[in-house]
């Protein structure tokens, strides 16, 4: 199986740099570039495309606001993936609440984003659960100040235990983990976290994150 592969950046070099790393590889095929966030849902919406490669800061419609409506086609869409030259960017953390499913760094290893390209490919979060911690601690600074629990009718929906399970997503345990803190099984901790992001209208476990942190439910350094 080739994964097709979009790279959006305005600066034509990179486009270049990662080109030449992806077309090493026997798996990955780059099927189509974009100079801004405008071209590239235009040419997300005309191209087949498993994922994308996206910058965030670029003229005429920024990596933020393309991410949102690529992601916003639904199921089939492709998968995006941010990269950005800041360890702390606040349109990293605003990408990923509108669907990104993760984040690298420009000058990420080739092997890092080898295998993030990888990951996001098969549906995995780049940044969770394994560094979800990580990703938090990042964004604490932009992320709003909880005074206390916001308003989300969806997370009043979810039973006491898929809550507690919720809750323990959020703090970035793995599947794994949660089974052995509940005295669950790996298998019905999966089921819990599928029926939790499709009455929460998540995407992944990285949007997850970012509600829990967002209404207060959990919070920065707690």
């Amino acid at each position: 199986m080739t994964i097709r592969v979009m790279l959006v950046d305005d600066q034509a070099l990179l486009r270049t740099g990662f080109r030449m790393v992806l077309a090493a590889q026997p798996d990955m095929e780059v099927v189509a570039e974009a100079g801004d966030g405008a071209e590239a849902v235009a040419t997300a919406a005309a191209t087949p495309v498993d994922v994308v490669l996206m910058d965030v800061r670029m003229p005429r419609m920024d990596g933020v606001e393309a991410t949102r409506e690529i992601c916003a086609a639904g199921e089939g869409a492709p998968k995006v993936l941010i990269l950005t030259t800041f360890d702390l960017d606040e349109y990293a953390f605003s990408a990923l609440r509108v669907g990104a499913s993760g984040f690298m760094l420009k000058d990420v290893p080739p092997a890092e984003l080898l295998s993030a390209i990888r990951a996001v490919y098969n549906g995995d979060a780049v940044v969770a659960p394994s560094t979800t911690r990580r990703l938090i601690d990042r964004f604490a600074a932009v992320m709003p100040a909880a005074s206390g629990e916001k308003a989300h009718p969806q997370v009043a929906r979810l039973t006491d235990r898929e809550r507690e399970v919720f809750l323990l997503v959020a703090q970035g345990l793995s599947n794994g983990e949660i089974a052995a803190r509940l005295v669950l099984s790996e298998a019905t901790v999966k089921t819990h976290v599928g029926r939790i992001l499709t009455k929460l209208e998540l995407r992944d476990r990285v949007q997850a994150v970012v509600l829990a942190y967002e209404t207060g439910l959990v919070r920065a350094g707690g």
